[in-house]
């Protein structure tokens, strides 16, 4: 799977998606078929430097600058496909990145509110989003952990970083009926669990989904800045 085409052209590039999908996706048992239209669609490569887009559907995460990655093909995937997106719902995400999560997103849901706590990120993602026609994609610069109340509630939420727990304000901040997936802290130092957490009235439970690594997230509820 670590064979990375090197397109040509715009059609090679889709060749290389649909491969991406194909092989990192389906292949894993990820079937939901808004995730999987909205990956083959979303183009992976506008969202990485031109010096990395050989590599932009190759099976790993891949460098963004700011010492901040976009994640593996198929995690992405993997988070998507566990919120259960039906088209209708008002996404939260944190840690925006480059913005292709953020993309992903726009195609499975009604809305999608995105916090990154780097600035130059969150510019360049809401820029190159605007750029791609996602109008229903709105990124701010912020504590991530502290969610984004104003536009609360949220039908789903979903995290791009590991945390050593769950934040409170990002549980507040889920609809009854709701979902969040977030990579959280296992005993194995640099790496987490991706979680699912659902949320029915005051009760909330958590399903362990898959062994992943993250960068740390950072703030008032996540990690301190070293």
């Amino acid at each position: 799977m670590e064979a990375v085409l090197v397109p040509a052209s715009l059609n090679d590039y889709a060749k290389a998606r649909r491969k991406m999908v194909q092989d990192q996706v389906i292949a894993r048992g990820i079937t939901a078929p808004r995730v999987i239209a909205a990956m083959e669609k979303v183009a992976r490569h506008r969202f990485v430097d031109d010096a990395l887009a050989d590599r932009a559907y190759s099976d790993r995460a891949l460098p963004i600058g700011e010492k901040q990655t976009i994640s593996q093909p198929y995690v992405v995937a993997r988070s998507l496909a566990a919120l259960d997106l039906q088209g209708t719902e008002r996404v939260l995400e944190i840690g925006v990145g480059s913005g292709y999560q953020a993309a992903l997103l726009a195609e499975c849901a009604k809305r999608v509110y995105g916090v990154e706590r780097l600035s130059a990120l969150s510019a360049r993602a809401q820029k190159l989003l605007e750029e791609l026609g996602y109008g229903n994609v709105i990124v701010r610069t912020g504590d991530g952990t502290e969610g984004w109340k104003e536009q609360s509630p949220f039908d789903a939420i979903v995290v791009a970083a590991g945390s050593p727990g769950i934040p409170q304000p990002l549980v507040d901040q889920l609809a009854d009926g709701g979902r969040m997936v977030i990579p959280i802290d296992s005993r194995e130092e640099g790496s987490q669990v991706l979680t699912l957490i659902r949320r029915r009235g005051t009760d909330v439970t958590t399903e362990r989904l898959d062994d992943v690594v993250f960068v740390p997230l950072i703030g008032k509820h996540g990690r301190r800045e070293e």
